[in-house]
């Protein structure tokens, strides 16, 4: 199998059902979480808001949470054409 063809199976598994979303709610969750804890002094208006960071807090989640839906994704795949075989 190629790099291509792995690149595609991957991006299939990236916009599968639930993935987006359970991604998503995990980042909302944990990006609101961790904004409060580095950024609390800019949320209560004693300080800056980082953009970057802000927005790197809540991407960063929906990239670990995505990863770890992926990766189990195509684990099974792999151990369905074992089972198959």
């Amino acid at each position: 199998m190629g790099a291509a063809s792995e690149l595609r199976r991957v991006g299939r598994c990236c916009v599968a059902d639930g993935v987006p979303r359970r991604s998503f709610g995990v980042a909302l969750v944990v990006g609101s979480l961790l904004n409060l804890i580095n950024q609390w002094e800019a949320l209560l208006g004693r300080g800056r808001l980082d953009l970057l960071k802000l927005a790197l807090t809540f991407l960063v989640p929906y990239c670990v949470a995505t990863y770890g839906a992926v990766a189990y994704r195509l684990q099974q795949e792999r151990t369905d054409v074992r089972r198959v075989v």
